[in-house]
């Protein structure tokens, strides 16, 4: 959708520069209060200062115990920072990842993602990746392997490393994320205290005067995308009316793509959103975070071949022909989710994703690949991903280094035909 099927007005303006806004919020949220050797960013609890420059890590996969965020991988443990690049360059330090699939996306405070480092761009040795604000005019240092200039003050830096079991090999990614530092190009701590500006527990349609305040601020620090021209700001009376519409409007209009067979996807950026406001607007509210499709796509299902809601009252399988395997650079996996809540679904083989590195995964005679997905076992060669007795479930694709035919949305896409 392009910016002529975009409401005129204030509501124009709201889905224009909601991203810049949800990405504030997620700095707040998900930025530390505490560094390691420096303490607290400030002394009270309540108080929005937090540290940028400083990488937070998880050390073990989700499971269905963890409920902060909806629709996760059972693939990956994470790597997240913020950059702020208002005071100079930030050199980020990377290990030798060895033959490990890893990634950090590094995304702009409009939610575009604009550049990676990690296995499919620049490899697995290791690197120092110098990042610096579109105001920043000195000399590289030597050592430094990779540039990035970056559209503007902000940078959030997601990182995804593979695991493969909770025991040695995620000690080794526990390892390799120590090994990862932010740093100043003389090599000191990048560390910064900032003022976040918000309550991060707050999730719902902000006030008018806050978002008025907060993306005002926001904009000295990352200046509208090239190509796109703002109205701002906005008479907060107006404001004020067309933010909780907006908000409403894309938690209701959820239009993914549809790739036919019951498969939809919902995002499908690469670098850059460009005009798409609506849609740019839309996973900034609902996806938050989305790596561009070269790194990444999620093809979901939540109805079977007839169209029918998934449900675990009844049997599915999922059957990939042979030679019409799903085509990827890195691996893919397929995860079960409740639709109650979005969250793992708790079963007796603690098994919440299945995929082409999931132990004693059994092809046909023929070459083909049948998983079966239902609430009971369906018996021993099986490939099981369990369901949710009696619940309604979704399934996720998970196409990591996807090849042409996903991108180009030539690959077809067997439909889950009830059993």
């Amino acid at each position: 959708m392009t910016n002529a099927a975009i409401p005129r007005g204030c509501e124009d303006v709201v889905i224009q520069t909601l991203p810049l806004f949800e990405m504030m919020r997620m700095r707040a949220a998900t930025t530390a209060r505490r560094h390691p050797v420096l303490g607290f960013a400030a002394p009270d609890p309540a108080s929005a200062m937090r540290w940028v420059n400083q990488f937070t890590h998880t050390h073990r996969r989700l499971g269905p115990q963890d409920r902060e965020v909806v629709s996760p991988n059972n693939d990956t443990v994470y790597s997240n920072a913020w950059l702020d690049l208002c005071e100079g360059p930030v050199v980020i330090e990377t290990p030798d990842m060895g033959e490990r699939y890893w990634t950090l996306g590094l995304l702009d405070a409009w939610t575009n993602p604009f550049a990676y480092v990690g296995r499919r761009t620049t490899g697995n040795r290791p690197q120092r990746t110098l990042v610096h604000g579109p105001g920043w005019r000195g000399a590289v240092p030597s050592g430094i392997t990779q540039t990035v200039a970056a559209p503007g003050d902000d940078v959030w830096l997601i990182g995804r490393h593979l695991v493969e079991d909770d025991g040695e090999d995620a000690a080794r990614v526990r390892n390799a994320q120590r090994a990862m530092r932010l740093v100043r190009p003389d090599g000191s701590d990048a560390a910064m205290r900032v003022d976040t500006w918000l309550d991060a527990r707050d999730t719902g349609a902000p006030a008018a005067a806050p978002y008025l305040a907060i993306v005002s601020a926001a904009l000295r620090r990352n200046p509208v995308p090239v190509g796109e021209t703002l109205a701002w700001p906005p008479m907060e009376a107006e404001l004020a009316t067309a933010l909780p519409a907006v908000y409403e409007r894309l938690r209701t209009g959820n239009q993914p793509h549809d790739l036919g067979g019951g498969w939809a996807i919902p995002v499908m950026v690469k670098t850059h959103w460009g005009d798409d406001h609506l849609t740019r607007a839309r996973i900034a509210r609902n996806f938050i975070g989305a790596l561009g499709v070269e790194e990444a796509m999620y093809p979901t299902a939540e109805v079977d071949a007839r169209g029918a809601p998934l449900d675990g009252s009844r049997r599915y399988a999922l059957r990939f022909a042979p030679g019409k395997g799903l085509k990827v650079g890195a691996f893919w996996s397929l995860t079960m989710y409740r639709r109650s809540d979005c969250l793992f679904v708790a079963n007796p083989i603690d098994r919440y994703s299945i995929g082409d590195r999931t132990p004693g995964l059994r092809h046909d005679p023929d070459g083909g690949l049948v998983i079966r997905l239902q609430a009971d076992d369906p018996g021993p060669g099986a490939n099981w991903l369990p369901a949710p007795s009696g619940e309604p479930f979704y399934v996720v694709l998970r196409l990591y280094q996807p090849h042409a035919d996903h991108l180009e949305l030539r690959f077809d896409y067997p439909p889950i035909e009830p059993v």
